[in-house]
């Protein structure tokens, strides 16, 4: 639970700063008819929904297995992630709408020292909540914060262009206004498909951890002859492993069973992020474990 409240204390703080920078960018953008600028506030804001998205998939993925989802709801926060995907296609498809008008028209925005004051501040806002909530996500290896960060990490960008589009209304050039903002939504078409692809990987079920590391780990294990049949899956944070150890058929039930928690204890002590470790027994005559550490079973 401590992971959850940490992530939704960030998730809070964030969604915060977005709304404060959303309303500057776009509320001065819509003053001086600058498409750029509106569409960069626009984008600030959908960073905003994107935490509240974040904050109710956080909420469903804190609850406990149950029986009937006995892996708990830790997916959810990946569903959110695409939440906040598909909340970027949706607002590039309203920006190039936009932006092809404004090419229609040709009409020009108005161009001061203010605007370049405000993309200036939230560009380095911006900057410092990119690198906040990007840090804490890998920290405590939560996709949600990781796939925010990369949706604020897209406002970088995004603002960059608007000054340079700024730069170059301001020196004659109106047209550059809504090519930046048509530029600024293929940054945002491909934040959210660098999500989906991420987010895709858990809900296919992708292996988390390299085969042979598990297997050496295994070996290891005093008792143990054999290894295969590995299998991982889950999220970075919440890795769930699934294999079959080859142990001497002359062991009682209980030696065999400690021989399966000692590999349990292995792997969750040197492989982060593993929830739980599911081994199956095979039972393996002595004549093949000859040159294995098998031989010092006796110890049981």
């Amino acid at each position: 639970m401590a992971y959850y409240e940490a992530v939704r204390r960030i998730l809070i703080i964030i969604f915060v700063i977005n709304i404060v920078t959303a309303l500057a960018k776009g509320g001065y953008g819509l003053l001086t008819n600058s498409l750029a600028m509106s569409a960069d506030g626009l984008h600030s804001l959908f960073d905003s929904t994107s935490n509240i998205i974040g904050l109710v998939g956080i909420s469903l993925a804190a609850r406990p297995p149950d029986k009937e989802y006995p892996y708990g709801h830790a997916k959810f926060e990946t569903f959110a992630s695409l939440g906040i995907a598909l909340l970027l296609f949706a607002g590039s498809i309203q920006l190039i709408l936009a932006a092809a008008n404004r090419l229609q028209s040709q009409s020009a925005p108005q161009i001061t020292e203010l605007s370049f004051a405000v993309m200036g501040i939230t560009l380095l806002i911006n900057i410092g909540v990119s690198a906040y909530e990007y840090i804490l996500g890998k920290r405590l290896k939560s996709s949600i914060l990781v796939a925010d960060s990369m949706h604020t990490r897209s406002d970088i960008f995004a603002s960059i262009g608007v000054i340079l589009g700024l730069v170059a209304v301001k020196m004659g050039y109106p047209l550059a206004d809504p090519v930046i903002a048509l530029l600024i939504c293929g940054l945002i078409l491909l934040t959210g498909l660098e999500i989906v692809r991420d987010s895709s990987k858990v809900l296919l079920d992708k292996a988390l951890v390299e085969e042979s590391l598990i297997i050496d780990l295994t070996k290891s294990v005093v008792g143990v002859c054999t290894c295969h049949s590995v299998r991982t899956r889950g999220m970075a944070g919440e890795i769930f492993v699934d294999l079959h150890i080859g142990v001497d058929r002359s062991l009682s039930i209980d030696a065999a069973h400690k021989v399966g928690e000692d590999v349990e204890s292995m792997i969750k002590s040197k492989i982060p992020g593993v929830r739980d470790v599911v081994v199956h027994l095979e039972p393996k005559d002595y004549c093949e474990l000859k040159g294995t550490n098998c031989l010092e079973i006796n110890r049981y």
